[in-house]
């Protein structure tokens, strides 16, 4: 399995733990096909520890749904960590009126598509990164349902 899943007390929900890290690496071959390994691990946290992770390393004093860093070395490994705020992603589910898993599976492949070389810091960035989650929420559902 390529993409591993750690819970840092707290409970994510997230199933079919196997189905997903095999759709990510599809979703990394995708966007990355000069990577021949893939190692993903994302930690589901809360929003005081990923605050924390914050102010740390990235000197930001806000809480976020979502962190990702990149490790990888060389263009033929993807390697990353990825740290979730279950929190957040439950809040972000309320606010946007969608089911908290469907939340949780967009920060999860927003956390992949990063790694792959999307951005979201300007807004023209923003409109393509919400697009891919959209569609790789899409084609994750239509997975479930086969």
């Amino acid at each position: 399995m390529s993409a591993q899943f750690h819970e840092l007390e707290v409970k994510s929900g997230l199933k079919n733990k196997r189905k997903l890290s095999a759709f990510l690496d599809s979703l990394v071959a995708r966007y990355r096909p000069e990577v021949k390994k893939v190692r993903l691990t994302y930690i589901f946290c809360t929003d005081e520890k990923l605050l924390e992770i914050n102010q740390q390393f990235l000197n930001h004093d806000t809480f976020t749904d979502i962190i990702t860093f990149d490790l990888s070395e060389g263009a033929t490994v993807l390697e990353g960590e990825i740290y979730i705020s279950t929190d957040r992603v439950a809040d972000n589910a309320t606010k946007f009126k969608v089911p908290v898993p469907q939340e949780l599976h967009r920060v999860i492949f927003h956390g992949a598509l990063h790694l792959c070389g999307f951005l979201d810091k300007k807004e023209a960035d923003q409109k393509l990164m919400r697009q891919k989650e959209d569609e790789c929420l899409a084609a994750w559902q239509t997975e479930q349902d086969k």
